[in-house]
């Protein structure tokens, strides 16, 4: 299982990838292991802004649905619309095509509470 260095991690198993402003958002590779065949994905696509602890909006899979929980408090610029006819690129390609939302990043300073590579790691090996 891999955990990009480059990338925040969240308690709830979602990363996000900072580049200045921009944040992309998604789920880890042990969330979509966990979660198993990933059979939809469903944000609002009216969705304007999301807030820091809150739900965007749900995936669900064979086993189960589960809420997306914003990293940090953003704008949405946009929605992976990749995930309306194939969700099962989330399973394949989390960190990459299998991201959810970009969002413009209102404020870093919500960034200070996620976690690196290494805690994140070292949360799911508990």
């Amino acid at each position: 299982m891999k955990f990009p260095e480059d990338l925040l991690y969240t308690n709830d198993h979602e990363w996000i990838k900072v580049e200045g402003k921009l944040g992309t958002i998604g789920i880890t590779d042990f969330a979509q292991g966990e979660l198993g065949d990933v059979v939809f994905v469903d944000i609002d696509p009216n969705l304007k802004e999301i807030k820091k602890g809150q739900s965007f909006g749900t995936i669900e899979a064979v086993k189960t649905v589960s809420d997306l929980y914003a990293p940090c408090n953003g704008k949405v610029v946009e929605i992976n619309s990749t995930l309306t006819n194939s969700p099962e690129v989330v399973n394949s390609d989390p960190y990459g095509n299998g991201w959810v939302i970009k969002i413009e990043i209102q404020d870093q300073n919500d960034l200070s509470t996620l976690m690196d590579s290494k805690a994140y790691n070292q949360l799911i090996n508990k």
